[in-house]
């Protein structure tokens, strides 16, 4: 399968399912040992998207809950794949309930990813969440309520993080594109201190793949490194990265000719405009070649012998390999320091940030690949 994105996992432990009316029937029966869920009714098309839960109670999980939640929130969700136009902003969704290791997060910033339109368009509908599905990985806000499980975070705490452990294999059917989401406490972060909800939303699962590619390389101090994309989500990241926690003896990438002085400035030795030369050509090797884009036929051509070329989309030619994030909060934690200091910044596309009824309009605008870092969706109501 082509790699859709930048990952994360989940293993969908408490789905919400939602039967359609007669015409969209979906029947979908399943049971998690810590939560019972009995759908009563879901009203979708001319009608908001309405599903009332009601939950039996556990004594595994008695949660600590804020008496001010809601029981319903707006959010945007989509009943069948395809563009742009089968998404619909929908009032009356209820709000997850959450599990004993989950925390309920109000959004106040959310961020879009290549994965979430390539999940809608149905790339990797076998592996995919029940419809209907609210979309959305990267979140940033606060936690209003938590599970009896949940050991660190308490209502009140800014957080950030990428909801789904793994983008691919059973992704969260309730996404972050909502008033509110519920999460396992372990994929998630305090936000750091000096950055706002929108600059935090822009991170969680860009510098999560970025990082842990370049551990999965093997990449460490005194090494080389080309990114092919330096300009886009991830690469942007990847190029910060490189330079400023593992010690990167010479930072390459590539970008258009609009862009070349952007990765400069995050630290790229050297700039190729992909325009005007093949970097393919170039007469020196990388150790590592960190490939964004989809060029692993050629990227395995500068990558010195015993290399590696990480590979996020496209064909796979060795010695490249395909990479695909598991999403975790200690990650976040670990990077938090360098986020704080200012050594590595988050970078949101400045034609952003996009109101919450503008997310067709932000995934359009996605969609044309030509975003310089994050395309993030605030203020979140």
């Amino acid at each position: 399968m082509d790699s859709i994105l930048s990952p994360t996992t989940f293993q969908l432990r408490r789905p919400l399912l939602s039967p359609f009316p007669p015409s969209k029937l979906l029947s979908i029966n399943r049971l998690n040992k810590n939560s019972r869920h009995c759908v009563h009714k879901a009203v979708f098309g001319s009608q908001p998207l309405r599903v009332s839960v009601t939950s039996a109670p556990s004594a595994e999980a008695s949660n600590k809950t804020s008496s001010s939640i809601p029981s319903e929130m707006k959010a945007w969700t989509y009943t069948e794949y395809g563009g742009v136009e089968v998404m619909k902003l929908e009032s009356g969704v209820a709000v997850p309930q959450v599990t004993e290791d989950q925390v309920l997060i109000k959004v106040a910033a959310a961020a879009l990813n290549p994965v979430d339109f390539k999940r809608r368009l149905g790339k990797f509908k076998a592996t995919d969440s029940p419809l209907p599905t609210i979309p959305g990985y990267d979140v940033a806000g606060v936690v209003v309520k938590v599970g009896s499980q949940v050991k660190d975070l308490k209502e009140g705490d800014e957080v950030y993080g990428d909801i789904s452990e793994k983008a691919l294999d059973g992704p969260k059917q309730f996404g972050s594109l909502a008033e509110y989401t519920a999460v396992e406490e372990k994929l998630l972060a305090l936000k750091p201190k000096n950055l706002d909800f929108v600059q935090a939303a822009a991170l969680p699962l860009a510098i999560e793949t970025a990082y842990e590619g370049l551990e999965r390389a093997g990449f460490s101090e005194g090494k080389s490194i080309l990114v092919l994309g330096g300009a886009g989500g991830v690469g942007s990241l990847v190029i910060q990265l490189a330079k400023q926690v593992f010690g990167a003896s010479k930072v390459a990438a590539t970008s258009s000719t609009g862009k070349l002085e952007f990765i400069k400035s995050l630290g790229a030795d050297l700039a190729i405009d992909y325009t005007k030369e093949n970097f393919e050509d170039l007469p020196e090797k990388f150790d590592v070649v960190y490939d964004a884009v989809g060029q692993c036929d050629k990227a395995v051509k500068v990558v010195k012998e015993g290399g590696s070329v990480v590979v996020l989309t496209g064909a796979v030619t060795p010695p490249g390999f395909r990479f695909v994030v598991t999403s975790t909060g200690e990650t976040l934690k670990k990077l938090n320091p360098y986020l704080e200091s200012g050594k590595v910044k988050a970078l949101v596309d400045p034609k952003g940030p996009f109101p919450f009824d503008k997310v067709s309009e932000a995934f359009s605008y996605l969609e044309t690949n030509r975003a310089t870092g994050k395309v993030v969706v605030y203020p979140i109501p």
